[in-house]
């Protein structure tokens, strides 16, 4: 079928400002349903690529499809205040409205995204507005305070920070000049008025209004549009998808083996053909058409074979199954934390757990993007520093759902957290990471209070979803500690943990269920952006012998490309280093430097974001420095300058 694609159609808010889209839908006279993503990751270069592999293809099979940028970002006017902000939502609502009026739309609506996009399709689902029938999510979550970047379990993940500076760089970039004749002072505006959000974000310590603004748990029955949920094992957002089937009132879900990315590119493979998926979907809830979605499995999940631990694994094996939740094929079995390290032995464990501030080398990424050693690796080296339980699975065991931990534990220290992994060790003492869960010990109760010093309390901590077989012959194993870094900013002293007595509740799966089969994707279609120059990464951890810091350092550069369509160049640069003493938890430090380019013939602009975090006892300290350099055929580039500066008192971490 024949398309039509347009970019730079202005979408009218009734405040005045206008968002910048990208539509392709069909050549053929006749309204169609539309589909709707809206993201602010900048539709003329940043996601063109993964865009042209989805929306061309969905606009041949009758289906209109709009690509937003959101408010204050890419070639969209007006001023970014926040993710997920009521100003975004209600964009979105007027967005689906205005589509809904098109003469070449039919008056049905659907919503698409993967991770932001994923949120505020939900987010939306959530208000209903009139013409959003379904939704298609791939890695979000329904809970905004305990499942997403910010915190989990009440611990304030280094993500948090990481993610906060990505924001200042995105949202420096200038609209392109073709689209935006104002794009200049569009962009001192911008960098004026953006917020420091990892400052905003880490002052919201307990789960408040803030975060529950967003957050779907709060009510699944509000979801009234039909929601297709996606998750991946190598992803954090892996809960979503169970809670949603478990919850909402119409809610169908897969999860796989997958990093952070669709399902038809993703890794590790099996990858699925998720544009037929999401076609079917379509189908069923746009158009009308009975085609047997409403009778696809509630939960259809790639169960994981054991296999060597891999930070950079291409394939997972394992099995589709197709499941309901719950699972009349899962029982609860509780293991106690015996003596001697052996779980399910008798005696109590009486363990003390004083980990060292570098344990959390091999946990990867919060949310691995590729191949680039970002998934987690061999837990050997964690596990030697954890109080470990173990026990034997001679006939192997299969696992689904999320794993409970209980424990009755005392403290030293008025504050402080554990981390317990979940991991499969094989004969020769390889340990894979099959699912983990943390808790900020004051976060224990609701509103969060102080640990008793030297009294015994009793804590619940929730693992994150699994799906999981280990072999014969393999060992299970619970490790737990209190200090996890760079993934949880360390707790302000060392805190020392004696662990009295434990449970921990196992979601065992008989192993056999029906099984699902999905069909492979066809090879996505050849990039269309021109390399000048190639994209590299690096990963490197070192220790000064001397001082006995370790360091973590992690860059990327996308390299230059140019779109052939506009002649637009672009390239980003990001260097990330954290670093801390293994006995100092004051030690802790991250640093990321942000640089991003665009140009074409004599216009460019460069931005730099220069960002650091530290902690004291009493506050966290968030600096950053943005600069935007400017040249536009004058001698002297304009140089636009911002700095940030916060001091966010510690007051639940």
């Amino acid at each position: 079928m024949d398309i039509i694609d347009q970019d730079g159609v202005q979408i009218p808010l009734p405040d005045g400002t206008r968002l910048s889209a990208r539509i392709w839908r069909p050549a053929a006279a006749g309204p169609v349903p539309a589909v709707l993503e809206y993201i602010p990751y900048r539709k003329r270069d940043n996601t063109l690529p993964r865009d042209e592999t989805i929306h061309p293809w969905m606009a041949a099979q009758g289906y209109a499809c709009l690509r937003v940028d959101i408010r204050g970002t890419g070639d969209s006017e007006g001023v970014f205040d926040d993710e997920y902000s009521r100003r975004e939502l209600a964009d979105a609502c007027e967005v689906i409205a205005w589509i809904a009026a098109q003469d070449w739309c039919d008056g049905a609506v659907g919503m698409m995204g993967k991770s932001w996009g994923a949120f505020n399709s939900l987010q939306t689902a959530w208000l209903n507005p009139p013409a959003l029938k379904a939704v298609v999510k791939v890695c979000g979550t329904v809970d905004r305070f305990n499942d997403d970047i910010h915190f989990k379990g009440g611990c304030l993940l280094g993500e948090n920070f990481a993610w906060g500076s990505l924001m200042l760089s995105y949202c420096a970039r200038p609209a392109d000049p073709l689209l935006r004749p104002d794009w200049r002072a569009d962009l001192r505006q911008r960098i004026a008025t953006m917020p420091h959000l990892g400052a905003v974000w880490t002052d919201h310590q307990t789960r408040d209004a803030y975060w529950r603004h967003g957050s779907v748990c709060e009510d699944y029955s509000r979801l009234g549009p039909a929601v297709l949920s996606i998750g991946g094992w190598n992803d954090n957002y892996m809960n979503a998808p169970a809670a949603l089937v478990t919850n909402a009132p119409n809610a169908k879900a897969i999860v796989g083996p997958w990093v952070h990315q669709y399902p038809h590119t993703a890794v590790p493979g099996p990858r699925i053909d998720f544009l037929q998926q999401m076609r079917a979907w379509w189908d069923r809830w746009l158009k009308g058409i009975d085609n047997g979605v409403d009778h696809w499995p509630d939960y259809r999940v790639w169960m994981l074979d054991s296999t060597r631990p891999d930070a950079s694994a291409a394939h997972r094996p394992g099995r589709w199954l197709a499941e309901v939740l719950p699972s009349p094929r899962v029982s609860m079995q509780d293991l106690s934390l015996g003596a001697d390290g052996a779980l399910g032995g008798p005696g109590d464990p009486g363990r003390i757990i004083a980990t060292p501030q570098t344990l959390g080398a091999a946990a990867g990424d919060f949310f691995p993007m590729g191949l680039n050693a970002e998934m987690a690796a061999d837990q050997r080296e964690d596990d030697a520093r954890s109080v470990c339980f173990d026990r034997p699975c001679p006939d192997g065991l299969a696992l689904l759902g999320a794993a409970s931990l209980t424990l009755s534990l005392s403290a030293d220290q008025p504050f402080g957290f554990v981390v317990a992994r979940l991991c499969d060790v094989a004969p020769d003492g390889a340990s894979t990471r099959i699912a983990h869960g943390m808790l900020n010990l004051r976060h224990r109760t609701d509103p969060p209070e102080p640990v008793p010093q030297g009294a015994p309390v009793t804590v619940t901590l929730t693992l994150d979803q699994m799906a999981y077989r280990l072999a014969p012959g393999h060992r299970l194993r619970l490790a737990l500690s209190n200090s996890y870094w760079p993934w949880i900013w360390p707790s302000p002293a060392p805190v020392t943990l004696t662990v009295h007595r434990g449970t921990l509740r196992l979601p065992v799966h008989q192993g056999e269920a029906p099984g699902w089969h999905f069909d492979e994707p066809a090879p996505p279609p050849p990039g269309r952006l021109r390399r000048i120059s190639p994209a590299h990464e690096s990963r490197t951890r070192c220790r000064d012998a001397i001082s006995g810091v370790e360091t973590l350092t992690v860059t990327s550069d996308s390299g230059e490309t140019e779109n052939p369509d506009h002649g637009l160049r672009t390239r980003a640069v990001m260097t990330k280093t954290w670093t801390i003493h293994p006995d100092d938890p004051l030690t802790a430090a991250c640093a990321i430097r942000w640089t991003q380019r665009f140009a074409r013939d004599a216009w460019s602009v460069e931005t730099e974001v220069d960002a650091h975090q530290t902690a004291s006892a009493a506050a966290f300290a968030l600096t950053a420095r943005l600069v935007a350099r400017i040249k536009d055929g004058a001698e002297v580039p304009e140089i636009i300058e911002r700095n940030f500066d916060a001091q966010v008192a510690r007051r639940e971490t």
